[in-house]
């Protein structure tokens, strides 16, 4: 009896080692998948920053090169001040960009890290072969001035996007904002940007002897942020419209009738009465807005309603997954 118990126990043993080592390498196995699928993916990340950056940078070039450096206007920024000195002393402007970012990468390394700093670093080479080489071998536009500071804006903000999509930049400012923004984190953004782009632009007064540059830049810069906003934003913009009511579920059943849209009701209490009220939440696009708050005054004519502005909206009905 204790022979054949001695025996199971030593089957069982090695039955359990034979597991534990089937277990192991269904583990190792995993793990190599896992590493496999990881480099795949990092790879086609790899290419589709580098077709971004291509895209991106043909753009941003096209803007500055063929549209701006023509019209005698500065841009704002790194690529403005590369401009001024391109026109007073014809320089070259991709090579006089990289060359003014090296002091803002010492200052800015460390806040924007080496990941941003590679990727933007790859951004400004690509920009560069494209101002430098390309473009000087292609004819420039030499029409108006208003519709160069124009098309100007909207390739260079659209090269923008491109590179803001896939977490680069076109260097310059962006690193000294950055740091500015870590260490003084009550500075407004957008109102360093505006500051530093003014200044550079309005150096294009004395630098073209002209005060139209001025204009010309202003309307570069406006035309560029308004566009990289759209395409960074705009797509997936929309309206998010919050009515406080006590008639939640008549409005919302109101307002799926009316714009076929679903609603989110959250309770709410009052801190003045400390009485308890319903919200609905309703994310919609622009032109749906009107009509839902339609709905509400509707259903209950003392309703509250508020209409806000969202950057983007994801999920069913608006932009699916990301």
């Amino acid at each position: 009896m204790e022979k054949a118990a001695r025996k199971e126990a030593a089957a069982a043993k090695k039955q359990a080692r034979q597991a534990a080592k089937e277990a192991k390498k269904a583990l190792r196995s995993e793990k190599r998948k896992q590493r496999e699928l990881t480099k795949k993916h990092d790879w086609k990340r790899f290419w589709i920053d580098l077709l971004c950056d291509i895209i991106g940078g043909f753009l941003y070039a096209m803007g500055i090169y063929t549209f701006a450096k023509m019209a005698n206007f500065s841009t704002g920024g790194i690529s403005g001040l590369a401009l001024i000195i391109n026109h007073l002393w014809n320089l070259p402007i991709g090579t006089m960009t990289l060359v003014m970012n090296i002091p803002l990468v010492l200052i800015s390394w460390k806040v924007v890290g080496w990941k941003f700093l590679a990727k933007t670093a790859r951004s400004m080479v690509i920009c560069t072969v494209f101002l430098d080489i390309l473009f000087p071998m292609t004819p420039a536009y030499t029409g108006s001035p208003m519709m160069a500071a124009l098309y100007s804006g909207l390739l260079m903000g659209a090269g923008m996007a491109f590179f803001y999509m896939r977490g680069s930049s076109s260097g310059g400012m962006d690193f000294l904002i950055m740091t500015i923004k870590v260490r003084h984190p009550h500075f407004s953004f957008g109102i360093v940007t505006m500051i530093s782009d003014f200044l550079v632009i309005l150096l294009g007064w004395p630098a073209f002897g002209d005060a139209d540059a001025v204009l010309y830049g202003l309307i570069c810069s406006f035309s560029a942020s308004l566009v990289l906003d759209k395409i960074l934003y705009g797509v997936g913009a929309g309206k998010l419209v919050i009515i406080i009511t006590n008639k939640c579920q008549e409005v919302a059943k109101r307002i799926s009738e009316m714009t076929d849209r679903g609603s989110t009701v959250i309770r709410a209490i009052g801190s003045y009465t400390g009485e308890e009220r319903q919200v609905i939440l309703c994310a919609c696009s622009k032109s749906q807005a009107y009509s839902i708050t339609e709905a509400a005054h509707e259903v209950d004519e003392g309703s509250f309603v508020m209409v806000t502005e969202t950057s983007e909206v994801f999920g069913e009905g608006f932009i699916e997954g990301k």
